[in-house]
């Protein structure tokens, strides 16, 4: 679901919203890249998948918000937030766009801290990645919580 919100000075961000769901097998402990896959399963070599079931790809995403996106001073956000029984646990990343993102994965979308590009690939030079999030969310999301994950693209200069 695409939507647009207007920055303090005036510009337009681009924002995409995710829904995913946890899994036995999120461990979280991959230290370069963060991944949502619509796939139904995981196996525990997938420690860079945080959610499953991903209600939303790549190749879904809304022409402006890549298009946002595919700038290298474009500025993205990443917000994982889980619902517990205790309240809303979030954590976010930032990153950056990149002229060669293509958005055309189908199956699943990866944020990553290297500059690596593919057609998943939905952010590079992230300041963080699977690893990194925050270890009470990543331990509701092994107990199966459902993810919304919140990609907020703030526009560069081209």
């Amino acid at each position: 679901m695409s939507e647009t919100e207007t920055t303090d000075d005036g510009a337009a961000a681009r924002i995409e919203r995710v829904r995913a769901r946890g899994h036995e097998h999120v461990s979280g402990e991959h230290a370069s890249t963060v991944e949502l896959t619509s796939d139904d399963w995981l196996t525990p070599a997938g420690d860079c998948i945080v959610g499953i079931e991903a209600d939303t790809t790549p190749a879904e995403f809304d022409d402006e918000f890549v298009a946002a996106c595919q700038s290298e001073s474009a500025t993205i956000t990443a917000e994982f937030a889980v619902e517990t029984d205790d309240g809303t646990l979030t954590d976010t990343l930032t990153a950056r766009g990149d002229p060669e993102l293509t958005f055309e994965g189908d199956r699943s979308l990866v944020g990553r801290t290297s500059e690596y590009v593919d057609d998943r690939t939905v952010f590079v030079g992230a300041d963080g990645a699977a690893a990194d999030l925050d270890r009470d969310l990543i331990d509701a999301l092994d107990e199966g919580a459902e993810l919304r994950l919140t990609l907020r693209v703030e526009p560069g200069e081209n």
